[in-house]
């Protein structure tokens, strides 16, 4: 029989915090005045066995606004370091955020809580610790929108408001978020030991890695090039979904990467309203390093740098034939969820060819990858599907032959029409977080109606169902949605 928990009462089992003081400084979260909560994940809360009815938003905005500790927490802010647009910097850690503790529920799951815009710490260098509502809004439906996408991600218990302002884009208002993941450790908490030569320390960390995220590699003769290893493989994965779905990144610094491969610390995130190869989502990106068709390479550069950090533990050899590894599994992973996307139920040799015909048309004409898949979905031989179709992209004379070609190979593929739209629509989301979305949110937030972040969070979490009411969201995106900048603020 399952047992609910009070936030008083939570199972905590801190096993970071029992780790030298190296790895961290303890540091307590510093208050928000009127610290209020704007939004509660009761999804989120059943991970933690926390009992939805015995939470007061009181109670909330008391320990995530900062005000008093939580019973059973330590909180800390973790040291790492990392590459920042490809430069090494070793300054890096929590610099706005604490990971509170680590709540053990009844499956045995255990789930890091961490408080983002928490105040200073030791690793803030000239930051002050805090974090906005408006980049705390994007983060919280951020998690929510993955989460409902199927793509591995950060979430969060709540988001808090307050009465305190900081300086960003003019004077804006301060938030807190309580971020719950599976995983804190970053690609940047290994370089940190590598690059101050503080080998003993790697492998205590990569040991601690071991025990609690991989104990099925223990007795593996090298489990540390087992766990690159299996690192590797589910960040191909990951990016190969984030591809398919047509979600940008941002600011893939190694200090952003996760260890388990979860979407992590969301800024200057986009889903492509048109699909632009070239898209970057973040202004301070002159350089278009993280630009959406550069994120797959990027990722593999990220690894490499994880590669080299567990160089005192790993032969060079045996790191670098894992790396070449990662091509073809990004590419095989990514063609499956294009097959998946299609409906094609089976396995073809001109698959590859069929998809990246497609990504070039859709290229070509900037067409709306999210509106296509689901009108595709829908696609059943009738003439007002096929003009659902033709009629999201601008010359649909162009994209005729690719879709005879996709019709032939449908026809090859054998099976029920029925069944295979019903596979579609489970597969190809109607709806999914654009950036005039979080920015609507958001204004109505700073003007204290809260209702609009929590209608989004309802309608992310099935972002494959029809959903009536939001009907808007599955339109084209207005004409201002072009002008939002996006910057690391963000």
């Amino acid at each position: 029989m399952s047992v609910l928990r009070s936030l008083e009462n939570l199972n905590f089992d801190n096993s970071f915090a029992r780790l030298p003081e190296r790895f961290y400084q303890i540091t307590e979260p510093q208050p928000l005045k009127g610290a209020h909560l704007i939004s509660f994940n009761t999804e989120v809360a059943a991970l933690l066995d926390l009992d939805p009815c015995q939470v007061t938003p009181e109670a909330l905005a008391t320990y995530f606004g900062g005000h008093e500790p939580l019973p059973g927490s330590e909180s800390l802010a973790m040291k790492y370091t990392g590459h920042q647009f490809g430069v090494y910097n070793p300054d890096l850690g929590d610099g706005r955020g604490l990971l509170l503790g680590e709540v053990l529920n009844q499956a045995g799951e255990r789930w890091d809580l961490h408080l983002k815009g928490a105040g200073k710490t030791a690793f803030s260098r000239f930051g002050d610790g805090r974090a906005v509502l408006r980049s705390s809004v994007r983060e919280y439906l951020a998690g929510e929108a993955m989460q409902g996408l199927g793509i591995p991600t950060t979430r969060a218990l709540c988001l808090i408001g307050s009465d305190d302002y900081t300086r960003r884009e003019g004077m804006e208002p301060c938030a807190m978020l309580l971020r719950v993941s599976r995983c804190h450790i970053r690609f940047g908490h290994f370089e940190y030991f590598y690059y101050h030569r503080l080998h003993d320390e790697l492998k205590q960390l990569a040991d601690y890695c071991i025990e609690r995220y991989f104990p099925h590699l223990a007795a593996d003769e090298n489990p540390y090039r087992s766990m690159f290893a299996e690192v590797l493989e589910s960040t191909a994965q990951l990016v190969a979904r984030w591809q398919a779905f047509g979600f940008v990144h941002g600011v893939l610094n190694t200090d952003n990467m996760s260890l388990l491969s979860e979407t992590f610390d969301y800024g200057p995130y986009s889903f492509l309203d048109a699909y632009q190869p070239d898209y970057v989502s973040n202004q301070n990106d002159h350089q278009k390093r993280y630009a959406f068709k550069a994120q797959p390479g990027v990722v593999l550069w990220n690894l490499a740098c994880l590669g080299q950090a567990l160089l005192p533990l790993v032969e060079r050899a045996d790191l670098e034939a894992q790396l070449e590894r990662f091509g073809g599994l990004y590419e095989a992973a990514e063609l499956a969820r294009y097959r998946e996307r299609l409906g094609l139920s089976s396995v073809q040799d001109g698959d590859a060819e069929l998809v990246s015909s497609l990504k070039t048309l859709m290229a070509e004409q900037r067409v709306d990858m999210t509106r296509f898949f689901r009108a595709l979905s829908c696609l059943d031989g009738s003439d007002g599907a096929l003009e659902a179709v033709l009629g999201l992209w601008p010359q649909p004379s162009r994209v005729t032959d690719w879709l005879l070609q996709y019709q032939a190979r449908l026809d090859g593929d054998g099976g029920d029409g029925a069944q295979r739209r019903g596979r579609m629509l489970a597969v190809n989301p109607k709806y999914v977080l654009r950036n005039y979305m979080n920015e609507e949110a958001i204004r109505a937030a700073h003007q204290g109606d809260f209702q609009p972040v929590n209608d989004l969070m309802t309608l992310l979490r099935n972002p494959y169902a029809e959903q009536p009411e939001f009907e808007r969201f599955a339109g084209e995106p207005p004409d201002w949605a072009g002008a939002i900048c996006l910057t690391c603020s963000s």
